[in-house]
């Protein structure tokens, strides 16, 4: 028995928690107040990027996409993101000026995808029209110049992508029940992993890169050990204890010991990975509002064993998990507005935690007490995706309105 797991698989069951075992509910504040300049006019006017209403948080922002961007990533260390979009195309480019540094063009259906190596040396999109395209940084002086490696392809459309923890190696989920790994920058197919039923909604490799776990919208989850093709174990809706509709959001634990996924009927379950069972079962989301985003905290000094898992739905909530003891430390409010993603900020701003809503506006939050902190506007219609940049000192976002906006966090 890990340390992760020592305090949550006492007695050997899982137990479903009641709401009414949640220690705080935060109600949404609202608007945050904007600051006054010394003439009393209130500041919101951020450059020449139009919006109805524009937060001080927001430094810059790129609008070259001609319809929703579906995804952001930012470079692991470099200034830049990489976007996709319902105009079919991917761009890479400066989040603080705007400047397209590359575009990424060849899919013929829209981009739902995008992300880059763990050193930032390649980036992929992925598209609704099964493609999943390669570039490569050119040379060694900067990264302003790219090219196109290689595109990929057996599956269907491209639900998400993941690289690979410490290697150049690909991870996708197709809508056709499987789950493709590739060898980069050879292209070769490593493996195709198949005994999903439905679409392969969520996938991720555990921290150490040894594992993968993948989960679909028939209600199962799959274990892989990469080098096969049979699962080393699974789960499914058949045990009605994990009967959870379609797995809609999935996390791990940075110690690779535990899974936390989310579905469409509100539900969580925590699962031991060494033991291919639920340890965990925390009810907090309205009934049949999905889980829509899941994401591990490493809080120094506040909650050590299983650790904190933050979980955002539909019902336009994230509750902090405290996975010790299965209860929530409190309550996070978007009003009745779907929360799409949820992110965990790295050292030295491991207590913040920023949420994206489709109300159009991201909140940063101090995890350890559940305070709002910050509210970012810009987006005229729901945020889609967003991800930290520079060592979690920006948030980058991407919404239907087909801007991405950067967000500076000053806490």
């Amino acid at each position: 028995m890990t340390t992760e797991e020592g305090s949550i698989e006492e007695g050997g069951e899982f137990e479903f928690i009641d709401p009414n075992d949640i220690l705080a509910e935060l109600p949404d504040d609202g608007d945050m107040p904007m600051e006054e300049d010394e003439d009393g006019e209130e500041r919101g006017d951020v450059g020449a990027l139009p919006s109805r209403e524009e937060s001080e948080s927001m430094v810059g922002g790129f609008r070259e996409h001609q319809g929703s961007v579906f995804a952001v990533s930012c470079h692991p260390t470099q200034p830049l993101a990489v976007s996709g979009g319902e105009d079919d195309l991917g761009y890479v480019w400066d989040i603080t000026d705007g400047e397209v540094i590359v575009k990424l063009t060849g899919h013929t259906d829209s981009v739902t995808s995008t992300a880059f190596s763990h050193d930032g040396e390649m980036v992929a999109t992925g598209g609704m029209d099964g493609k999943v395209r390669i570039w490569r940084r050119h040379g060694n002086e900067n990264y302003r110049t790219w090219e196109f490696l290689t595109e990929l392809q057996g599956p269907d459309e491209i639900m998400w992508l993941r690289w690979h923890p410490k290697g150049t190696v690909l991870l996708a989920g197709s809508n056709d029940s499987t789950a493709w790994l590739w060898q980069l920058p050879s292209g070769n197919t490593m493996q195709v992993f198949s005994g999903h039923t439905g679409p392969v909604q969520c996938g991720e490799f555990t921290p150490d890169g040894k594992r993968i776990v993948t989960a679909c919208a028939d209600g199962h989850l799959m274990f892989w050990d990469p080098r096969s093709t049979v699962p080393v174990f699974k789960l499914g809706p058949g045990d009605v204890r994990f009967d959870l509709g379609g797995i809609t959001s999935l996390a791990i634990n940075p110690s690779s010991t535990l899974a936390v996924v989310g579905g469409e009927s509100g539900g969580i379950r925590v699962v031991s990975l060494s033991k291919g069972d639920i340890v965990g079962a925390p009810g907090g989301h309205t009934d049949g509002q999905s889980v829509e985003a899941l994401s591990f905290a490493e809080l120094t000094g506040v909650s050590g064993g299983a650790g904190l898992v933050i979980s955002g739905g539909t019902d336009g909530r994230a509750y902090i998990w405290d996975l010790n003891t299965m209860r929530a430390r409190a309550t996070l409010s978007h009003g009745e507005e779907a929360i799409t993603t949820v992110l965990s900020h790295p050292t030295p701003r491991s207590h913040l935690v920023t949420t994206g809503s489709a109300d159009g506006t991201l909140k940063t939050w101090d995890a350890r007490s559940g305070t709002l902190l910050s509210v970012h506007k810009g987006h005229e219609g729901p945020v889609f995706s967003a991800s930290l940049g520079l060592e979690g000192s920006v948030v980058v976002s991407a919404g239907d309105d087909g801007s991405c906006y950067v967000f500076t966090i000053d806490q």
